[in-house]
């Protein structure tokens, strides 16, 4: 198995790009040469250290993988792996390495933005950062598996839980819960990526790699500098030490989640320009990428502990309506979105939510972080098991085990 940097010297040699990306690549080329060709190159790689790991648990049953993988994320020690596989010693002894980069302390201002302003995260990643991140290709390989459309809004908290706990203080050194889910989710992508490999449903001339890094690099730089540009909009305070902090919080889970260093932004302007770059490269929004925009809006409102439907169709039309007005008309058109108009709507929401605060402020006084601590709480998962180490065994969700 080839780790990432011989990947990229084998694939100098192959300068075709997957069949989806013909169109687009030019156009990346264009924009940004050294980028695109970056980011196409990425539609080659996977996980070898994760990819390896996942194929050597297989043979060992679910309940000693998971007794495995919980050994490393929490007592990582050599002697404690002593007889597993190569590949799962390997894998967690890089995890535990940090890069020369990482400082930890200064995540603080970065973990004291997103609880003050915890609601409008949440706004902003559903109706901005994950819709865009759904006019990839990426898509299809939700789509495929039904992660989102079978068992959508499960997934969706559990991508709360794992936000959540990077930007608890602490919550980012090893072996504590962001360190934790940020792995966890790695060996997830590596099991998902395995699956589709191996099944007919997945097209790599056409597609390249499952789960490939391009995307996930393309994930990490949407989640974080995006979700800054969308926060703006939604009415945000933050600082300048605040925003780099924010960014270098998700740049450090980008590396746990198992992006080369490669196509992992170094800062928010890297981030926008790896963005902008994978948006031209990517072909149009496809049928896919309209079902999972549409199944990630109708979602949303599960989270309010809406059940009738009448209340349902009513917030998703709002969410709907805010999310146009983020990711913009031309986007929204190609995800076949309600054709509403977006005036006044951002400026209504801004004001809502001022209003919102003060009311809190003059109720509960000190008490309002507690507030948004508690709404992310309630749109997170917490099994009362704990973290499941366990990991999907069929490529449809499903037919999968709980994991």
């Amino acid at each position: 198995m080839q780790d990432a940097s011989s990947q990229m010297e084998s694939y100098e040699s192959y300068t075709r790009p997957p069949t989806a990306y013909l169109e687009g690549y030019p156009k990346g080329l264009q924009f940004d040469p050294a980028r695109a060709e970056n980011y196409i190159a990425h539609t080659a790689i996977g996980d070898p250290l994760a990819d390896r790991m996942v194929i050597d648990l297989e043979s060992m049953g679910k309940e000693e993988s998971a007794r495995l993988i919980k050994l490393g994320m929490h007592e990582y020690d050599p002697d404690a792996l002593k007889d597993a596989p190569d590949s799962v010693r390997e894998f967690f002894a890089h995890c535990a390495e940090p890069p020369e980069w990482l400082d930890l302390p200064s995540f603080l201002p970065g973990c004291r933005m997103f609880h003050r302003n915890t609601r409008l995260v949440l706004a902003s990643m559903v109706g901005g950062v994950l819709v865009e991140g759904f006019c990839t290709n990426i898509a299809k390989s939700f789509f495929l598996t039904g992660r989102l459309r079978d068992q959508g809004v499960r997934r969706l908290k559990q991508n709360n839980r794992h936000m959540l706990e990077i930007f608890m203080p602490g919550g980012m050194a090893r072996h504590a819960d962001g360190w934790t889910h940020s792995v966890r989710i790695r060996l997830v992508h590596a099991k998902v990526r395995r699956l589709l490999s191996n099944s007919d449903e997945w097209d790599s001339d056409e597609l390249g790699v499952p789960l490939c890094s391009a995307h996930l690099g393309f994930a990490i730089s949407a989640f974080s500098a995006r979700a800054l540009k969308h926060l703006k909009k939604l009415g945000a305070s933050f600082d300048v030490r605040e925003r780099e902090s924010f960014m270098a919080v998700w740049r450090y889970s980008g590396y746990l989640i198992g992006i080369p260093e490669t196509i992992l932004f170094r800062d928010e302007k890297d981030a926008l320009e790896i963005f902008e770059t994978g948006r031209l490269c990517e072909p149009a929004p496809s049928l896919e990428s309209i079902s999972m925009a549409s199944a990630l809006v109708n979602s949303a409102p599960l989270f309010a502990g809406l059940n009738e439907r009448r209340d349902r169709r009513k917030l998703a039309g709002y969410i709907a309506q805010i999310s146009r007005a983020l990711i913009g008309n031309e986007l929204a058109n190609e995800l076949k979105y309600p054709r509403d108009s977006t005036f006044g709507v951002l400026w209504k929401f801004r004001a809502l939510n001022r209003i919102e605060r003060i009311i809190e402020y003059l109720k509960l006084g000190p008490l309002r972080e507690e507030s948004n601590l508690t709404t992310i709480l309630d749109v997170s998962m917490f099994d009362e098991q704990g973290i499941s180490y366990k990991m999907p065994d069929h490529i449809y969700a499903e037919q999968s085990s709980k994991w």
